[in-house]
């Protein structure tokens, strides 16, 4: 399993390239559905928590919803226009809420144990040092 350690921008923009790739994919394998795109955020949300780096751990809940937004564009429904488009992503955003506030606990929660962890390892090396 590879263990890159992305910064917040690098975690940010790679979530958001993803999703934007799983976007398309969805859009003509499955006819945009959009409970196959939100299936698909979940172990994306995952991965940008686990691969951030240490210092900017705070990063990837902050990300992965805007990285939502932006892959949704591709398979939100659309009229016609500029606020057609608005409209339909608007509505998915609104329908596909639980799938959003579903990934960003997931990288809340991995960000938090991976923080606490941190933390108990950092306590342990003050209170017995290398000899």
């Amino acid at each position: 399993m590879p263990d890159p350690r992305l910064t917040g921008l690098g975690s940010g923009l790679f979530c958001a390239a993803v999703m934007l790739v799983l976007g398309f994919l969805d859009q003509v394998l499955f006819g945009a559905s959009l409970t196959v795109y939100g299936v698909l955020f979940l172990p994306v949300c995952l991965l940008t928590a686990l691969w951030v780096r240490r210092g900017d751990l705070l990063t990837a809940p902050v990300v992965v919803p805007i990285a939502f937004a932006v892959g949704l564009v591709t398979v939100a429904e659309s009229g016609e226009g500029l606020g057609g488009r608005l409209m339909g992503l608007v509505t998915a955003l609104a329908t596909e809420a639980g799938w959003l506030y579903g990934g960003t606990l997931v990288a809340g929660v991995t960000v938090l144990v991976r923080r606490i962890r941190l933390m108990r390892r950092r306590a342990a090396a003050r209170r017995y040092p290398p000899v």
